[in-house]
């Protein structure tokens, strides 16, 4: 259970995140308004909040096995959100990142 329930927070975590990047881009980028922005920096801030809910008490392994899913999430927002059409290094890379965060988050460890 611990599992899934970091997986689903690393997932909660990525849509506040890259979610609330993606609202300030197009806020600024496509002058879509302040609206857009405050939106964004709120869920930016959430972000930080579901971060703090992992599981795991250590703040240098959360953090550093989430980069492998803001890289894969932000892929996939990409192509949800913008359209965006992945190349196959894209693909490998993101799976690339997503294994480093399994073996970072989830390998047995003697303590």
């Amino acid at each position: 259970m611990s599992v899934l329930k970091s997986l689903v927070l690393f997932v909660l975590a990525a849509v506040f995140e890259i979610g609330g990047a993606w609202l300030v881009w197009q806020g600024v980028r496509e002058h879509k308004g302040w609206i857009w922005i405050g939106a964004g920096i709120i869920a930016l801030g959430l972000y930080g909040f579901a971060a703090t809910l992992q599981p795991d008490g250590e703040f240098g392994r959360v953090l550093a096995a989430y980069g492998g899913v803001f890289v894969a999430g932000s892929i996939a927002w990409g192509v949800v959100a913008d359209g965006y059409h992945p190349d196959r290094y894209d693909v490998t890379g993101a799976l690339i990142c997503l294994v480093g965060m399994a073996v970072i988050m989830y390998a047995p460890r003697g303590h």
